[in-house]
């Protein structure tokens, strides 16, 4: 089992410190590399993330608003790392880094990560003569000004670009409709982070994930009180501006893959202990 090399002490505005709430040995295969064969035989990748928060309400309350759902964070984590295909352990452990410490939305609340240690190891790359790995430390205060906010077709929060792609969350707010749409040359991979979207008037479950082919556009609608999201992987790189919205939607256009990245248990009481395991 990987582990952290070490751990920061990382403290509140009082100077007391804060928890540490780890997820280890997240194990996926997924295309990271820069030499040919790496960029299209997907490898054996371990992930473990630290995040540094204050859960000191949580065993009051009983609810995962004060702390974070580890079922739904690590498929959450999967799908970056399955639908982003990186050169580099630098990219994907940054982009881990950086989403982990977006701030809580609505319909997925969870107590802010003040900062967050993320350790990427590829078990495999030196066919066992080593095994390199990459840690890295970021605080919340980093992301402070990095472009969270766009403007329609939606709200867009930045989580990360690099070489070749754009990863960032899309907020619709409530009562509002979306037609998410894309260039000819981009495709794009969606996570449902919310559980009441509708899509192409169809409810669409939360933990989907879709994957569309190049130029597809597709309506989301937000029937709910509650502002609704989805985490979104282009390639290559592309934010929507707000000029895609008028983009028309082909009726009954389906994806060409959907998959399922949290566990069933998540889809029940988002108030009890059962949901988190």
């Amino acid at each position: 089992m990987s582990e952290f090399l070490s751990l920061p002490v990382v403290k509140d505005a009082h100077g007391s410190p804060l928890d540490v709430i780890e997820l280890r040995n997240l194990a996926m295969d997924c295309i990271v590399g820069v030499y040919p064969r790496e960029r299209i035989v997907a490898q054996p990748l371990r992930l473990d993330v630290a995040l540094f928060l204050d859960t000191r309400e949580a065993p009051g309350e009983g609810r995962l608003m004060h702390s974070v759902h580890w079922g739904r964070l690590a498929g959450e984590l999967r799908f970056l790392l399955d639908a982003c295909r990186f050169k580099v352990l630098e990219s994907a452990a940054e982009a881990v880094a950086r989403y982990v410490l977006l701030p809580p939305c609505a319909d997925a609340p969870h107590v802010p990560v003040r900062a967050a240690t993320v350790r990427v190891t590829k078990p495999n790359a030196l066919a066992g003569h080593a095994v390199p790995s990459l840690q890295v430390h970021r605080t919340a205060e980093e992301r402070v000004g990095q472009g969270d906010e766009f403007s329609p077709p939606g709200a867009v929060d930045l989580v990360h670009e690099g070489p070749g792609y754009s990863i960032y969350r899309l907020r619709i707010p409530p009562g509002g409709s979306v037609t998410h749409a894309v260039p000819p040359r981009v495709e794009q991979s969606e996570l449902v982070l919310g559980g009441g979207l509708l899509q192409q008037g169809t409810p669409v479950v939360r933990g989907m994930a879709f994957h569309w082919p190049k130029g597809a556009a597709r309506r989301y609608d937000n029937p709910t009180s509650t502002e609704q999201s989805l985490l979104c992987v282009s390639q290559p790189r592309f934010i929507p501006s707000g000029e895609e919205a008028g983009a028309p939607v082909p009726e009954g256009g389906l994806p060409v893959q959907a998959h399922a990245y949290y566990p069933s248990e998540a889809e029940g009481s988002a108030e009890g202990p059962s949901a988190r395991r």
